[in-house]
């Protein structure tokens, strides 16, 4: 796949993360399949997913899916976590994911190789790259640096204090500004349906969620807390 065929698949269109971390009631990879089975059901374009599963979350998923696979690993809870190293990303790729999401932010990298390295092992085992990004100006050099995409993924989470609450829609805006040709990935905190579609308003090719579509957990507490 290539990108111009991917960014057709997902244009306009959700892609939904199906990950759950160490400790949650949903941390199986059996459940994570079912989940990518129901949201590719429920018209999902494409599934991420990975995380602290690592790559035997992926194969399980890209082998019972129809739909593109987004694939990652996370690698600890601080710092480049995402698909830390150029040995995290070819194992992706040769799980079956046909793109690979990784930190593209400016922050080092554990194994202390740049970015590009990254990029480039992707591109040789044939696959796509996902740059996640918390900045514009990460954004446009991870685009330079040859990223297929680039994704809103880290928007918020790379500065200290919590989050902010809702998505990050400025900094859709101004990637897409600057890249004007680029495939934009929103994600996250998108929590609404309206927020999704405020995304592709502002100028992304297409959405990540997550947590509000396959995390029962939190969207019980949210329901939970509105009736206190």
């Amino acid at each position: 796949m290539n990108a111009e065929t991917f960014a057709a698949a997902v244009a306009g269109r959700l892609i939904v993360s199906c990950q759950a971390p160490d400790g949650h009631p949903l941390r199986d990879t059996g459940a994570l399949v079912r989940m990518a089975e129901a949201a590719a059901g429920g018209g999902a374009a494409a599934i991420r997913c990975g995380g602290v599963g690592g790559t035997p979350d992926v194969a399980a998923i890209a082998a019972a899916v129809d739909v593109p696979v987004v694939g990652l690993t996370k690698d600890g809870t601080g710092g480049v976590f995402i698909t830390p190293t150029v040995a995290a990303a070819r194992a992706v790729v040769r799980a079956g994911a046909q793109v690979v999401a990784a930190d593209a932010t400016f922050r080092p990298r554990p194994d202390g190789r740049p970015l590009t390295e990254t990029i480039k092992a992707v591109h040789e085992e044939g696959a796509l790259f996902m740059a996640d990004v918390a900045a514009l100006d990460e954004g446009v050099a991870a685009a330079e640096a040859g990223a297929d995409m680039v994704a809103t993924t880290l928007a918020g989470y790379t500065v200290p204090g919590p989050p902010p609450d809702g998505p990050d829609l400025g900094l859709v805006r101004a990637l897409r500004d600057r890249l004007p040709g680029a495939l934009i990935v929103a994600e996250g905190r998108y929590h609404s349906p309206a927020s999704a579609a405020a995304a592709i308003e502002a100028g992304a090719t297409c959405v990540v969620v997550g947590t509000a579509i396959t995390d029962p957990r939190w969207i019980t507490a949210r329901f939970a807390a509105a009736l206190r």
